[in-house]
């Protein structure tokens, strides 16, 4: 199974400022250190969640880094432009976390007082995702030449302009950022409603989805494959981890693991956690161990970039 980690400070400015790099470096790279594939952080206090993951890329060398950022606080070509350096700078490593739901307390901040109308802000976020994953994609591999002697710095065959003009957004392209080291940084969506599943089929690599019962568990797997499917993607192209907080004892957080990865309806989990070191130290101390000694969890990385260990098309050297 894929194991992810989220760390929660709980509600309250309190528990937000008591919260430092150090620790947070601290927590990930011991993370790292036991296999997991990848850390997701939230768009918010204390730290700007890119710049937060920009940081962490230089203290670790393994584990995927996944950055919430807004639809609403970003232009499409500035949010690109920062997810492909931060994929260049973290060697094939990082993820976008895009929510399909409107934060009303954000948009007050951005021009935008009242708002979007729930079908306007699910039209334009899928406007303003199919411009991203088109700028990330505006130069092959082996497009920039950098040849000083021929005075040629890229290759105009292997370039190729978006030129996009739609209904919110008008660009042209491309980014000023190579091609990443795992074809497109990792797109991981969460929150998703019944009408955003059909986005999510079609973009997604990861969705992150709650803890419910089996039945629904199945329900949401089988429609999100079907519609995968249609959109003409690989069975397997889309990842869904199951998102919860472990349990009182580990035998019984590693029992709930074990019998939903079983029934084959996810892929893996992104596990809720205080940002402590003694939360991490109980997970990986003694359900990490549990697990790997049923066969459920690896106990190293598969490669060297975030696609490459979820077994993600383009996942590049590993």
């Amino acid at each position: 199974m894929h194991l992810g980690i989220s760390f929660s400070p709980g509600s309250g400015s309190a528990a937000a400022a008591g919260l430092d790099f150090g620790l947070l470096a601290q927590l990930v790279r011991k993370a790292e250190a036991n296999a997991l594939d990848m850390v997701v952080f939230a768009d918010a206090a204390p730290f700007e969640a890119t710049t937060l993951v920009a940081a962490l890329a230089t203290v670790t060398s393994r584990i995927g880094l996944v950055a919430a950022a807004s639809t609403v606080a970003h232009q499409p070509y500035n949010l690109a432009r920062r997810f492909a350096s931060l994929d260049v700078i973290s060697h094939g490593r990082a993820g976008w976390k895009v929510s399909m739901a409107q934060n009303l307390l954000e948009a007050p901040n951005f021009s935008r007082s009242d708002g979007f109308s729930p079908d306007d802000f699910r039209r334009r976020t899928e406007e303003y995702i199919d411009i991203v994953r088109g700028l990330w994609k505006g130069w092959d591999t082996d497009a920039l030449l950098f040849d000083k002697a021929g005075g040629r710095f890229h290759d105009p065959e292997r370039m190729h302009l978006l030129d996009h003009k739609g209904e919110f957004f008008s660009v042209r392209g491309p980014l000023n950022v190579a091609r990443s080291p795992q074809d497109t940084p990792a797109l991981v969506m969460s929150s998703l409603s019944a009408s955003d599943l059909g986005i999510a089929a079609r973009t997604a690599d990861v969705v992150l989805t709650d803890e419910v019962s089996p039945e629904s568990a199945k329900l949401f797997h089988d429609d999100l494959t079907a519609r995968a499917a249609a959109c003409r993607r690989e069975p397997d192209a889309v990842k869904i981890f199951v998102t919860l907080e472990p349990s009182a004892t580990p035998a019984e957080t590693a029992d709930r693991l074990e019998a939903q990865f079983r029934t084959g309806d996810c892929d893996g989990f992104n596990i809720v956690l205080p940002p402590q070191v003694a939360a991490l130290d109980d997970f990986v101390g003694h359900v990490l161990p549990e697990l790997r000694q049923r066969g459920l969890a690896r106990h190293d990385y598969a490669g060297a970039t975030l696609r490459a260990n979820l077994g993600l098309a383009g996942g590049g050297a590993s």
